[in-house]
């Protein structure tokens, strides 16, 4: 982890805020760039951070007992991971792992805590905002168990280049299938299939996406279920 100056942020939840509210947390900020993989806390951790990112991606990770995991949100430049940390809950029920690397702003649970009883309006974006990750869980937990896994792949894909906005993204066989809950053969069969058609480029660990219609025609109802209900409820950036 390589640390930054903060500098003008391009993350939503931050950029949304008024400016007397942002006021009482910019100072506090740290930016820092962040790798693949890294986990920020863990489920029944207590929160001591919440997490911004600016060009970077975080899964949200249900695991079980037997180390099974499943994405249930991503979290992007439209949001904030940790955030409920602001509305007094101390734990987690779930995994937070960095899965695109990249530049995250955080600040401590403790000092944003105290920002948000001081500031109605960053309450009222933590609430508003736990709104878009309840309804992405609830769209996810959905689309896992009736979308065949080539369209909940194209989905995925989908919010994975919409949270960075970047048409190319980091990420491994192994990795992906762990998020949507499959065998890596079956991810390797569809990456094929996909880039036969020119959707996708997938070298070396690296996705980058062709022809964005052509995955959006393939994708289930789901991705763009999830972009007009968090339109609806969260702010533009």
């Amino acid at each position: 982890m390589d640390a930054f100056e903060p500098g003008r942020t391009a993350n939503r939840f931050l950029a949304a805020l008024p400016p007397d509210a942002y006021s009482l947390i910019e100072k506090s900020l740290k930016t820092a760039s962040f790798t693949r993989g890294t986990v920020l806390f863990n489920a029944d951790d207590e929160v001591n951070q919440v997490y911004f990112p600016h060009h970077a991606m975080i899964s949200l990770v249900a695991v079980m007992n037997n180390g099974t995991s499943i994405e249930t949100a991503t979290v992007g430049r439209e949001g904030a991971a940790g955030f409920m940390a602001g509305l007094g809950q101390h734990r987690s029920f779930v995994r937070a792992v960095v899965q695109m690397p990249g530049i995250i702003s955080s600040i401590p649970a403790l000092r944003f805590r105290a920002a948000a009883k001081e500031s109605e309006a960053l309450r009222n974006f933590c609430t508003r905002y736990n709104e878009v990750i309840l309804m992405q869980s609830q769209v996810t937990a959905a689309c896992n168990s009736v979308h065949s896994i080539e369209h909940r792949f194209c989905r995925w894909l989908l919010q994975s280049r919409k949270a960075v906005d970047d048409e190319s993204v980091p990420l491994t066989q192994e990795f992906m299938a762990q998020m949507l809950g499959v065998r890596r053969s079956s991810v390797s069969e569809v990456a094929g299939r996909l880039q036969k058609n020119g959707s996708i480029n997938y070298a070396r660990g690296r996705i980058r996406i062709l022809d964005q219609s052509k995955l959006e025609k393939c994708a289930c109802e789901c991705y763009a279920t999830i972009n007009a209900r968090t339109q609806l409820i969260w702010p533009p950036l």
